[in-house]
């Protein structure tokens, strides 16, 4: 019964972070497709064009990768 319990807690917790992240990429989404309508509309103001620009010219491409082990 034990391993039973632990198993729903466990499953609880994995659709919880699910959902967390499900949202996450909802609002990135959002802010994203807002961020191109106003440019499109041609409305970008300094302040709302200025997180795109950093986010489209880092130096780094996706994630950091960990040095391989000899």
């Amino acid at each position: 019964m034990f391993e039973y319990e632990l198993h729903r807690i466990r499953s609880t917790e994995l659709r919880r972070q699910a959902e967390d992240a499900r949202l996450a990429r909802e609002a990135v989404r959002s802010r994203r497709a807002a961020r191109r309508e106003a440019r499109a509309a041609g409305h970008a103001t300094a302040t709302a064009d200025a997180p795109a620009a950093q986010e489209a010219h880092t130096d780094r491409r996706g994630r950091r990768r960990l040095p391989r082990a000899a």
